[in-house]
């Protein structure tokens, strides 16, 4: 499965309307976004996808009620999905020990984050840690794309017209 990550879209609807587009051209058909949404707004471009999101430290609580209200799998501060048998944990990042201690459990396949604005791909003994990079408040706005059969990793840049 082709899985689309964002992340840090700080309420610009724009520039998440463009990543989904791009995502979903390139064959995403799961997106999961990294948290820092900031708008009901940005919710509701991912609403009738199938996604899952969790919130960021800049992220009003009543984004979780919202979200949910509209049929969008929300979290905070973790989600764990498994896709293609593939075990997947997501947080914001901020949060440097929950960070750690997933890391270190060596549960999961994949562990997705944002916070930082920067994209990143790591791997730590089973667990790779992949930060799609930031739309909002970046040199490079971009979003990532997984394809969990063959475990390869594309960073796609935006290009806003």
């Amino acid at each position: 499965m082709l899985i689309g990550i964002l992340s840090d879209t700080h309420g610009d609807t724009s520039a998440a309307s463009l990543a989904l587009a791009i995502l979903q051209g390139q064959g995403a058909s799961f997106y999961i976004h990294c948290g820092d949404v900031g708008t009901t707004a940005v919710i509701d471009k991912l609403a009738g996808l199938k996604c899952s999101v969790v919130l960021g430290n800049n992220d009003n609580p009543t984004l979780l009620k919202y979200a949910r209200r509209l049929g969008i799998d929300c979290h905070s501060p973790l989600a764990q999905t498994t896709i293609d048998g593939k075990s997947i944990a997501v947080i914001h990042g901020d949060d440097i020990r929950l960070r750690r201690q997933l890391i270190q459990e060596q549960r999961h396949d994949y562990l997705f984050l944002g916070h930082t604005h920067t994209r990143s791909d790591e791997r730590f003994d089973r667990v790779r840690v992949i930060n799609p990079g930031a739309l909002y408040r970046t040199a490079t706005k971009g979003v990532a794309l997984l394809d969990t059969v063959n475990d390869s990793l594309k960073f796609i840049d935006l290009v806003e017209e």
